[in-house]
């Protein structure tokens, strides 16, 4: 296994220095603008890379996953129209259209839907009957850009990966279901090349980014995994509380963040910088302080998921408790600038309006 698994790593490392090549010649690269504070244009191969990795390796061990020909196609597909996104800006429409077409072959190609919420609210169990479809569209597009809005300073989109594959990898183990919990630690492996070279760890020219390509890809890879272990039929792996709390961080990010714009008046969809690590930096923290924090926390959570699922705490309680931290966050996040300047003013720390950008 520990072969298998280094020359994943090797693999996966080579192809990200074949990719930056290619992505140059290409024009696949991201330049600086005022909103992208990076310096030179740097390769979107991260995902690409990690696509073709893991294609490479389900196809080469055929049976690991159910399924498997209808998952390569899906990420290849969404890969594929990232990376056009990442080259020529396609229009959010095209996008959501792509993102709900695969959701749509995912039903019905793979049986793959949300048929029960189980007991959120303490009042049995929430059965979704003819609206299992539609709710698992917009669970499968929600968890795509979530992990795409995530994806702002270096090494936090690797980092929260990292997290959610190893947790769900972890409770898939505890469940029986060794294989796919070793497609979990191959995509963790997978992830740690991208880290090294998006971190600068292996010299600042060899320095490459994600991409949409690979936030859509890793986004779908989430939801199939955690739709697939939590609506198994009788004894489900994971409970669907659960994957709230392993995927806590983009998800209540992108909620957030959307609800602040539109009550600005904006487009829920518009990019810009008010997310949770460009607060953390406006606050002082470095980059890395950023990264370290942001990921402890998304730890923190997935913990807690693991552990109530563990000690199978009451899901209504697991999902109570989420709601209120959620509430927290929502409110933080939609009322920062004040909540700085008023601890500002009470603990009489140096001046600093803070005004959202």
């Amino acid at each position: 296994m520990f072969l298998d698994l280094f020359l994943t790593f090797f693999i996966a490392f080579a192809i990200l220095f074949l990719m930056r090549k290619v992505a140059r010649r290409v024009g696949l690269v991201d330049k600086p603008t005022g909103r992208k504070l990076h310096t030179g244009n740097i390769p979107l191969v991260g995902g690409v890379a990690i696509c073709i990795t893991i294609v490479n390796y389900i196809y080469s061990h055929p049976g690991m996953i159910n399924h498997a020909n209808l998952y390569m196609l899906c990420i290849c597909g969404l890969t594929a129209v990232g990376a056009l996104d990442d080259r020529f800006d396609l229009s959010v429409k095209i996008r959501m259209l792509v993102q709900a077409l695969i959701s749509v072959a995912m039903i019905y190609f793979a049986n793959a839907e949300l048929h029960t919420l189980g007991n959120l609210l303490g009042f049995g169990a929430i059965e979704l009957g003819l609206f299992g479809g539609l709710v698992t569209v917009f669970a499968v597009i929600g968890c795509i850009n979530a992990f795409n809005m995530v994806d702002g300073i270096d090494g936090l989109l690797g980092g929260l990966s990292i997290v959610t594959f190893g947790s769900v990898g972890i409770l898939l183990s505890l469940s029986g279901e060794q294989s796919l919990s070793y497609l979990c630690l191959l995509l963790v492996v997978c992830m740690i090349p991208y880290i090294l070279m998006n971190l600068g760890l292996v010299g600042h020219k060899r320095k490459v980014f994600m991409g949409d390509a690979g936030s859509m890809m890793i986004g779908f890879t989430v939801i199939w995994l955690l739709i697939g272990a939590s609506q198994t039929a009788g004894n489900p792996m994971i409970r669907p509380v659960t994957a709230l709390w392993l995927i806590a961080v983009p998800l209540m990010d992108m909620v957030a963040i959307m609800v602040r714009r539109v009550k600005h008046g904006k487009s829920p969809f518009k990019p810009d910088r008010e997310h949770l690590h460009h607060i953390c930096q406006r606050l002082g923290f470095s980059s890395i302080q950023t990264l370290t924090l942001i990921c402890f926390i998304a730890s923190v959570f997935a913990a807690v998921g693991i552990v109530g699922e563990v000690l199978l705490v009451p899901e209504f309680v697991m999902f109570y408790g989420f709601i209120a931290i959620f509430t927290v966050y929502l409110i933080f996040l939609i009322n920062y600038c004040t909540v700085m300047n008023y601890f500002r003013r009470k603990l009489n720390l140096p001046e600093k309006k803070f005004s959202p950008n």
